[in-house]
């Protein structure tokens, strides 16, 4: 699987993704996401891009409508990954378009990013 969320407590979720993203992973992901932003939770984000390669070709990557329903319950996003991925990824989820603060950090970094979420 190249996509894995786990919720370690109540406002962090973790998103691992590993080699090519795939659109059904990436949406099972948001699923699990949507069932808590129902309840009326707010998250912070750590997107945790382990070997990526990209996203999956051919996939129709331009439905909006998690973001346009769930958008505002991510409080920030912070991704840690290899730097030459900064600019596609931090295009991927509408970073200055969205309400919440993005930043990328490299893997060595990764610290840097949980201690930016947790601020």
């Amino acid at each position: 699987m190249s996509a894995l969320i786990e919720r370690p407590d109540d406002n962090l979720w973790i998103l691992r993704v590993r080699g090519v993203l795939k659109k059904s992973e990436l949406d099972a992901t948001q699923s699990r996401f949507a069932r808590n932003a129902q309840q009326g939770g707010e998250a912070k984000l750590l997107v945790l891009l382990e070997a990526f390669e990209g996203w999956e070709p051919g996939a129709s990557w331009d439905n909006l409508d998690f973001f346009i329903t769930y958008g505002d319950s991510i409080t920030k996003i912070a991704f840690v990954g290899d730097p030459r991925w900064e600019v596609d990824a931090m295009a991927f989820v509408g970073a200055g378009i969205r309400k919440a603060p993005v930043r990328f950090f490299a893997p060595m970094d990764e610290t840097a990013a949980s201690e930016w979420l947790a601020s």
